[in-house]
C-alpha cells in the first residue's frame, strides 16, 4: 500500500531560502529514512517529499502523472528503469558529478538496466539476488537447484513472487536445463521461449500455496509452515533466522536473478541541482552502508564494507558487499523486457505480454 509522507518543510539553518530546492521523489519504502534523509537535509538545503510505492508498475504510472512533472526523482529497479528510459521520462545523468561513482564495482557503474546507449540514467544504489529459501528440516535433502520448486512432492508448499518479472525466474531455469530451446537471456524470450515458460509455470501453478506480494507475507507463511520452500530475498531469510525459523537459502547451481536499483532524476525536474546533491549524498559509503543494513540489500559502493561491519558485526559478508567477481557473474539483474532482442532480432514479448500473461497465469 502506498503511503505518503512529507519531513522537514523549512530550509536548514544557515541556508537562504533562494539555496533552497525541494525534492518530491518515490521509492521504495525503507529507502527514504530519517537516518540518512535528515542530514542531506541540513547539509544540502533540500528538502525531501517522499512518496512510497508498493510496485515498479505504480512507480512508472507515478512518474508519468500530472504530465510527468510531479517527481523529480524515482528509485527504480530493473523491471521499471527501461521503461522510465524508452519513455522519456528520466533524463542522463553525469557520473563524474558524483564523487563515489569511481568506489562503485564494475558491474554496478554500467548495467544494462540504466545505461543505454552509452548514456546513464541514474545512479545504480543497491541490490539483491533472489535466492532460493528453504525450512532445513521439511526440506530434504537440501536443494541444490530450482527445480525443487517445480517438483510435485512440495505440492501446496512452494511461494514465489506475485509479479511478472518471476516469468524470469523459470525461463533461466529453461536456459540452464533445456538448451535447445535457445534462451541466451531470461529477459529476452522470443514467442516460442516464451510459450514455453508459461508451460512451465502453469505446471507449478497447482504446488504453489500463494503468490506473495510481500516479504511479510512470505516471512509468516515461512513461520507458521504454510510454505517450505520458495523464490525469496536475502531479507527474508535474515528475520527468518532472527526468529528461529529453521530455514536457509542459496543461489542454486543455474544461478538466479537479481534486482538492482536505481535513482534516476525524472527529466522534467526543476531540481536538478538537489537531484545532484542527492545521487552524490546516497553513494556515499555511510549512507550506502545505512541503508543496506536497514533494508537488507547491499550496497555498490565497494567502501562501505567496513563501515557495515562497524554498524552490524558481520553484515558485509551477509550480503554478499565484500564477493568476488564470479559471485556477481551468477546474477541476471532484472531488466524491463522490451521487443528488440539482443540478438538484433524484434519478435521478443515486451513487458506488457508479461503482465498479461502473469494476469492470465494466476486466473
Amino acid at each position: 500500500m502506498a503511503v505518503f509522507a512529507v519531513v522537514l518543510a523549512f530550509p536548514a539553518a544557515g541556508v537562504t531560502k533562494q539555496q533552497a530546492g525541494t525534492l518530491n521523489m518515490i521509492a521504495w519504502e525503507g529507502y527514504l529514512q530519517p537516518q540518512w534523509v535528515t542530514p542531506f537535509e541540513k547539509s544540502s538545503g533540500c528538502t525531501v517529499h517522499p512518496k512510497y510505492a508498493g510496485s515498479s508498475d505504480e512507480m512508472v504510472t507515478l512518474m508519468r502523472s500530472g504530465g510527468g512533472g510531479q517527481y523529480d526523482m524515482v528509485s527504480a529497479s530493473g523491471d521499471a528503469s527501461l521503461r522510465l528510459i524508452y519513455g522519456k521520462d528520466v533524463q542522463a545523468v553525469d557520473p563524474s558529478k558524483v564523487p563515489d561513482f569511481k568506489n562503485f564495482g564494475k558491474t554496478f557503474q554500467s548495467p544494462p538496466n540504466n545505461t543505454v546507449g552509452g548514456k546513464h540514467y541514474g545512479i545504480s544504489l543497491q541490490w539483491g539476488p533472489n535466492t532460493l529459501m528453504y525450512n532445513t528440516k521439511k526440506v530434504t535433502p537440501a536443494p541444490t537447484s530450482w527445480g525443487a520448486i517445480y517438483d510435485a512432492k512440495y505440492k501446496g508448499k512452494v511461494t514465489v513472487p506475485d509479479n511478472p518479472i518471476q516469468i524470469a525466474d523459470a525461463a533461466l531455469y529453461l536456459m540452464k536445463t533445456q538448451p535447445s530451446l535457445g534462451i541466451k537471456d531470461p529477459y529476452e524470450l522470443n514467442p516460442a521461449q516464451f510459450a514455453a515458460t508459461l508451460t512451465l509455470l502453469k505446471r507449478q501453478k497447482p504446488l504453489i500455496k500463494k503468490y506473495w506480494a510481500t516479504a511479510g507475507q512470505e516471512i509468516t507463511m515461512f513461520k507458521n509452515g504454510d510454505a517450505l520452500l520458495g523464490a525469496s530475498w536475502p531479507y527474508q531469510t535474515n528475520t527468518l533466522i532472527a526468529a528461529k525459523a529453521p530455514v536457509k537459502d542459496l543461489v542454486p547451481k543455474e544461478g538466479a536473478t537479481g534486482w538492482l536499483d536505481t535513482w534516476m532524476v525524472s527529466a522534467k525536474t526543476k531540481n536538478l541541482d538537489c537531484a545532484y546533491k542527492w545521487l552524490s549524498w546516497v553513494s556515499t559509503p555511510k549512507v550506502q552502508a545505512q541503508q543496506a543494513i536497514y533494508f537488507g540489500e547491499t550496497p555498490v559502493n565497494s567502501k562501505a564494507c567496513a563501515i557495515m561491519d562497524k554498524l552490524s558485526k558481520g553484515s558485509c559478508a551477509q550480503y554478499h558487499a565484500n564477493a568476488p567477481l564470479k559471485y556477481f557473474k551468477q546474477i541476471y539483474f532484472w531488466k524491463t523486457p522490451i521487443a528488440a532482442c539482443g540478438n538484433g532480432q524484434k519478435n521478443c514479448l515486451d513487458y506488457t505480454k508479461w503482465q498479461q500473461a502473469w494476469t492470465n497465469l494466476k486466473g
